[in-house]
C-alpha cells in the first residue's frame, strides 16, 4: 500500500496525545489513552507524547510513545501553542491530536480550524459546548434537562464560610441553608472536603491561586460514586460508553480502584447531557447515586478520564473509536457493555539516563527524530 493510502487509514496514523503526566494523586489521562492505542491489534501507527513539564513520565515511556515533546503552558496562549505544534508537525507529520487536559482545551478549540488546514484532526467540543458544561454553568444545564445536582454556589468571597453552620452543633448562622462539611472545587481541577471555616478559607485560597476565580462550593451527597466515560458524535448521540463504580480514591478524589457496572440510570443521565449539548468528543460524567436512589450529577469533564484503559479491557476501546470517527467510519466495533471488570492503579518507577532528561530540559523533546534537529522550545523563530 502506498504511503498516501496509508495516511488515509486511521490504523497507520501518527497520533499526538497530551496529558501524559503520571502523578500518583492526580494522573493525567494521556498515558492510558496511549496504552489503549498501542495495545489495539489493528493500530499500526505511531503515538507522540505532548507534555508541559519535564517530569511528566510520558516523555520517557518508550513502550507507548515513539517520541515526546514539551509544549508551552496553556497560559502562554494559542499563538505560542500553534507555533510549537507546527514545529513538531514538521518532523512528525501528525494526523490527529487527542487533548486530555481541561485547561488546554480552550486553546485547542481556538486552533481547530488552523490545525485542520494543516491536516491535523481533532474530535473536541465547540467553545459553547465547553462553556455550557463548565462547573460554574452546571446547575443551569442540569435544571434545563431535569437532572438532580447537589446544591452549588459560585464563590469569589471567602467570607461566605463564616456564615455556614457546622452540622450537629445547633449553631445559628446567617446562611442556615448551608452546613459543613462542604466540597470546594477549583474551576478546572481539584476537589477538597472541608469541615470548618478556617479549613475552607485555606483551601479556597489554594484553589484560586492555582486555577483562578471562581471557586465552586457544593453540598456533600452521600452515596456511591459513579463515573461514565463516553464519546459524543457532535449530533446529540452518545456513541460509546463505559461505566464504573469507584472502590478507592486518592486525596484528590481520583479513582484508584473501580469496577465496571451496567447502570441504566447513569446511562440515561449521560445521554440527556450529550443530547442537550450536542457534545462532540470524549467526556467523563461524574455522579453519585444518593441514599435516596437518585443520580446526582457532580461534574462533566471534557476529555477522557485517567481510568480510560478500562475501555480497552472490556473491548469498548473509546480512544480507538475517536480515530474511527475522525476517519468517518460509522461502525465503531464496540462490544456489548460488561460488568464485573475490576481495576487497581499502581505507581511504578521509570528509570532513564540523565542525558535524556537533560535533553528534554534543553531541547524540549525526548526520543529519536525522523529528520534533522528540532529547534528548542524556548528558541524564537528567525
Amino acid at each position: 500500500m502506498e504511503a498516501s493510502q496509508l495516511r488515509r487509514d486511521w490504523r497507520h496514523w501518527t497520533i499526538a496525545i497530551t496529558g501524559v503526566n503520571a502523578r500518583a494523586e492526580n494522573p493525567g489521562p494521556g498515558m492510558a489513552v496511549a496504552r489503549c492505542l498501542v495495545e489495539h491489534p489493528e493500530f499500526k501507527g505511531r503515538v507522540i507524547g505532548l507534555a508541559y513539564d519535564a517530569l511528566d513520565a510520558g516523555l520517557y515511556a518508550r513502550q507507548y510513545f515513539s517520541a515526546s515533546y514539551l509544549l508551552p503552558y496553556p497560559s502562554s496562549g494559542d499563538e505560542v501553542l500553534m507555533e510549537r505544534l507546527m514545529a513538531v508537525h514538521d518532523y512528525e507529520q501528525i494526523d490527529a491530536i487527542i487533548p486530555c487536559l481541561d485547561s488546554e482545551l480552550p486553546n485547542f478549540i481556538r486552533l481547530r480550524g488552523e490545525l485542520a488546514q494543516s491536516g491535523i484532526r481533532m474530535l473536541i467540543p465547540s467553545r459553547d459546548q465547553f462553556t455550557l458544561r463548565a462547573k460554574d454553568h452546571l446547575v443551569q444545564l442540569c435544571q434545563s434537562v431535569g437532572i438532580p445536582v447537589p446544591k452549588t454556589k459560585v464563590l469569589t468571597d471567602p467570607s461566605f464560610f463564616d456564615r455556614v453552620t457546622r452540622s450537629g452543633t445547633g449553631e445559628q448562622r446567617k446562611d442556615e441553608e448551608w452546613q459543613y462539611p462542604l466540597v470546594l472545587k477549583g474551576i478546572f481541577y481539584d476537589a477538597t472536603t472541608v469541615s470548618n471555616a478556617v479549613e475552607a478559607k485555606a483551601v479556597f485560597c489554594q484553589l484560586v491561586t492555582k486555577w483562578g476565580y471562581p471557586c465552586l462550593v457544593q453540598e456533600v451527597i452521600k452515596g456511591d460514586e459513579l463515573n461514565l466515560a463516553g464519546l459524543g458524535d457532535g449530533e446529540g448521540n452518545l456513541v460509546g460508553h463505559v461505566t464504573m463504580r469507584k472502590r478507592a480514591i486518592t486525596e484528590k478524589g481520583k479513582a484508584w480502584a473501580g469496577v465496571t457496572i451496567i447502570d441504566e440510570d447513569m446511562l440515561e443521565t449521560a445521554q440527556k447531557l450529550v443530547q442537550a449539548l450536542s457534545w462532540r468528543g470524549p467526556l467523563e460524567v461524574e455522579a453519585i447515586r444518593g441514599e435516596d436512589g437518585r443520580i446526582y450529577l457532580i461534574e462533566i469533564n471534557p476529555r477522557f478520564p485517567s481510568w480510560i484503559y478500562l475501555s480497552q479491557a472490556v473491548n469498548r476501546n473509546l480512544p480507538i473509536a475517536v480515530l474511527k470517527l475522525l476517519n468517518h467510519q460509522t461502525d465503531l466495533g464496540l462490544a456489548a457493555p460488561r460488568s464485573g471488570y475490576f481495576f487497581i492503579r499502581h505507581a511504578q518507577e521509570l528509570v532513564l539516563d540523565l542525558p535524556e532528561f537533560e535533553s528534554v530540559l534543553i531541547n524540549g523533546r525526548s526520543g529519536p527524530l525522523l529528520n534533522a534537529e528540532l529547534r528548542p522550545i524556548n528558541e524564537k523563530s528567525a
